[in-house]
């Protein structure tokens, strides 16, 4: 479970005052897969890192009775420096996890060959997203954080994230981000709606859709 209470954030962009969350109160259910849909810019990413513990509210609460992931596809996850090996090891210790287990997962899973021991600033977005997505699923969280992951790498690639994420969620739950309207369909069975700082909570993912669509077109 997931508890947002009074969440507010707040920043300036061009001299202006942005309101990403304006005074939200929602419940995410444990082991529910949560279609978090919204306009560009209306500030899902940023949700998402606050959620995550990795941005800061300006004000208000986020509580959870279970451990939640990284968001998963963000550029910031891993240190630049570090080799994606290095950087899956020291995730590792950071969740208590075993670090040769997880590092041999990772390294079949996303698929890097060579660059798996490479320094991350020499990934392209796609690979940092692969390395990722493997570190995610490669820990046991109860709520996992995506962000448009599955969409990386080829047809194989898709169906493999899509068959791991699908057997994670038969035990936990997720926030899930994507642009594919089909996709979030596919994946999520709820769905929460951001516009104007104001989030809605809706227990079927096609109403939540519908909502979306209606102030996609006002």
């Amino acid at each position: 479970m997931i508890a947002l209470r009074n969440l507010t954030k707040t920043f300036r962009l061009h001299g202006r005052r942005k309101v990403v969350a304006d005074d939200i109160t929602a419940l995410f259910p444990s082991r529910v897969s949560v279609g978090l849909l919204g306009r560009n810019g209306a500030g899902k990413s940023t949700l998402l890192k606050m959620i995550a513990g990795t941005a800061d509210p300006t004000s208000g609460d986020i509580l959870s009775d279970g451990q939640i992931s990284f968001p998963v596809g963000f550029a910031g996850s891993f240190h630049p420096d570090m080799t994606g090996a290095q950087n899956t090891r020291f995730v590792a210790r950071i969740y208590g996890a075993n670090t040769d287990a997880l590092t041999a997962y990772v390294d079949d899973f996303a698929e890097l060959g060579s660059h798996f021991h490479l320094p991350i600033r020499s990934y392209s977005s796609g690979m940092r997203s692969r390395l990722a997505f493997g570190v995610s699923m490669g820990l046991a969280f109860d709520t996992y954080l995506i962000d448009e992951i599955t969409a990386v790498g080829d047809a194989s690639f898709k169906r493999k994230s899509k068959q791991v994420f699908t057997d994670r969620m038969s035990r936990a739950g997720s926030i899930f981000v994507s642009h594919s309207i089909g996709m979030i369909r596919e994946m999520c069975t709820a769905g929460a709606v951001l516009e104007n700082g104001k989030l809605d909570y809706f227990d079927d993912i096609n109403e939540a859709i519908e909502r979306h669509s209606y102030n996609m077109k006002t």
